[in-house]
């Protein structure tokens, strides 16, 4: 797993390949995240389906709840199966802006 902390967001990359081992290593180390923004950038895992997704929806929950964001960046994906509770988005670029906006909503109390 590759980290990356720039200012109030950090991106968990996945290196390993294995959707499943990543997903236990972020909840395993999750106390360490849990007062940034978060996004997963699993685009080099190939093949992912809507289930491999929605293994994280009770962490995405968990950090929602706690007001900070919690994005997913998957390639080659159909982004309509997702449901409405979780954000899953093309690229890294994309999940940025998403968190700024989110950032934005919050400092106005939405």
């Amino acid at each position: 797993m590759k980290v990356d902390e720039k200012g109030h967001t950090v991106t968990l990359k996945n290196t390993q390949g294995d959707i499943n081992a990543f997903r236990e290593k972020i909840e395993g180390e999750y106390n360490s995240f849990k007062n940034l923004n978060i996004i997963l950038d699993v685009t080099q895992d190939t093949g992912l389906g809507l289930n491999d997704v929605l293994s994280f929806l009770s962490l995405s929950n968990k950090h929602r709840k706690s007001k900070k964001s919690f994005v997913m960046v998957v390639s080659d994906f159909d982004f309509n199966e997702v449901p409405d509770e979780m954000i899953v988005v093309p690229t890294v670029l994309e999940a940025n802006d998403i968190i700024e906006m989110e950032e934005i909503e919050r400092d106005l109390g939405f």
